[in-house]
Order: C-alpha cells, then sequence, then structure tokens
C-alpha cells in the first residue's frame, strides 16, 4: 500500500482530454472532482489557481502536479488528466505539460500532503511510468498503476 492507494478511481481519470490550456485543464480537473466529491467544479479551480499563483506546478518531462487546500475537505483527493496535446506550463524544462496528476487536500493537511505529493513526484520521475501514462488507454489500467505503485522497484 502506497500513499496514493485510496486516491484515485477509474472515474477520477481522464485520458485523451482535448484541453488547449491551463484554464481548459483545470475546468476539466473541476469537473472530475465535482463527479468524484461534489465540490463545486469553480471552486476547484479557484484552489487550484491560488497555488499555481505562487509558482508552476510543473515538474518538467511533461508532467505537473496542480494541487490545493480546500477548507471543509475531509480527506485527500486527486484526479489524472492526460492532454491530447501538450500544454504550456512554465516549466522548470520550458517543455509542454501532457500529464496532470491533481491533488486537492484538507486545509490542515500538512505532513500527509507533502507525503502524497513527494510519491507522486517519484512515480511522475520514472521514465517508464511516464511513457505508460503517455500511451494508455485503459483508465482502469491508469487507476492501477497509481494504486499499486511502488517507489522500491
Amino acid at each position: 500500500m502506497n500513499a496514493l492507494t485510496n486516491l484515485f478511481t477509474p472515474d477520477c481519470i481522464a485520458l485523451d482530454n482535448p484541453a488547449t490550456s491551463r484554464a481548459e485543464a483545470f475546468s476539466a480537473a473541476g469537473d472530475l472532482f465535482f463527479k468524484k466529491i461534489g465540490i463545486n467544479a469553480a471552486s476547484v479551480v479557484e484552489f487550484l489557481n491560488a497555488r499555481e499563483d505562487l509558482g508552476s506546478t510543473a515538474l518538467g518531462a511533461g508532467v505537473a502536479i496542480p494541487h490545493g487546500r480546500v477548507k471543509g475537505l475531509k480527506q485527500p483527493s486527486a484526479a489524472f488528466i492526460k492532454l491530447t496535446s501538450p500544454i504550456e506550463f512554465a516549466a522548470p524544462d520550458g517543455e509542454p505539460v501532457s500529464i496532470l496528476i491533481f491533488l486537492l487536500v484538507p486545509e490542515k493537511a500538512t505532513q500527509q500532503h507533502l507525503e502524497i505529493l513527494s510519491s507522486i513526484a517519484q512515480l511522475l520521475s520514472n521514465a517508464d511510468t511516464r511513457q505508460f501514462l503517455l500511451t494508455a488507454s485503459d483508465p482502469v489500467k491508469v487507476c492501477e498503476l497509481l494504486q499499486h505503485w511502488d517507489a522500491t522497484k
């Protein structure tokens, strides 16, 4: 079991999303979180933008981990979006982003938030994992990878 095991379900995995900008990707994430946990989609976009305004959450290598703290949220929640075409995201390597893992955490979450972000960053730093995520066509397979990923492998 890893820090990501309970965060993902197939219904929060969107493959081949047509978003062409950060705003559209954030809106798509808002829709996923609304369906998953009932949080207002526009509020999700506000939380994500508030964090992004502090600095880009892009890691490089075509991936980003947009995240935000949400007042009243009881448990962390995540969503995965693979874009049809990469978008500009102010990544440190200048590369556009096509893999986004969104994370919402309770307002007071600190250590747990950091552990989840660390696990996601480790997962996305693996070139084979990124390639799998880029080419995956089955949300269930993506969900299984995210839930059962092991940093020690």
